[in-house]
């Protein structure tokens, strides 16, 4: 995919602060001049919507982890193609809350299927963002902050404190191996200095 803009994702478990400061770094960047799309995942196009509601309500074994992935990749090629592309061919940033890199973890991981999950992205999506901002954040102190919101969209949740631990550890290995695109902020901290940090790194793949 040919861009001029960037393209930045969030990611972390479920409470880590993503969807707030992914929101804080695009009203930083729009203050500052920049053409900014906010967008989540599963998500960010009408169709996208649509599935998302299937794939965070309900009970948590409502679907198999091959399941999820198929209605998940579904979701992403229509974002992609929908939302994402457009915005970066016109040279816009784009900040995504959650992208591939939460399948490797949610299905790869859970439903051990690292390898399908990388040869369904590569078949179907093959985009990787510029900049992936993983927030680390205590598993313990992410569940709480997630389950106090109290929302529908509770499914992952739901499985409780053993999924967030091993999800946690999964990104951080998932950080070492994409090391090039990878910046991980400490999430255990005041929201203002964790969005100073994002900001910062940001600035800097933008010059």
């Amino acid at each position: 995919m040919t861009s001029k803009g960037l393209f930045i994702s969030f990611e972390g478990i479920d409470g880590s602060g993503k969807s707030t400061q992914a929101r804080r770094l695009a009203d930083h960047l729009t203050a500052n001049g920049r053409e900014v799309v906010l967008t989540r995942e599963p998500g960010g196009s009408p169709g996208a919507e649509e599935i998302r509601a299937l794939v965070l309500q309900g009970e948590p074994d409502r679907w198999s982890a091959e399941t999820e992935l198929l209605l998940f990749t579904a979701a992403r090629r229509d974002h992609l193609e929908r939302t994402i592309r457009p915005a970066l061919t016109e040279g816009k940033v784009v900040i995504c809350d959650r992208f591939a890199d939460s399948s490797r973890m949610y299905q790869g991981l859970r439903g051990e299927m690292r390898e399908r999950v990388d040869a369904l992205h590569d078949l179907m999506i093959g985009v990787e963002p510029d900049l992936t901002v993983l927030i680390d954040m205590d598993p313990s102190a992410g569940l709480s902050r997630a389950k106090a919101r109290a929302t529908v969209e509770e499914r992952f949740e739901d499985f409780g404190i053993s999924l967030q631990e091993q999800m946690r550890e999964g990104f951080l290995a998932l950080s070492r191996e994409y090391a090039d695109r990878f910046t991980v902020i400490d999430g255990n901290r005041d929201m203002d200095a964790v969005a100073l940090d994002i900001q910062a790194q940001v600035e800097a793949a933008l010059a």
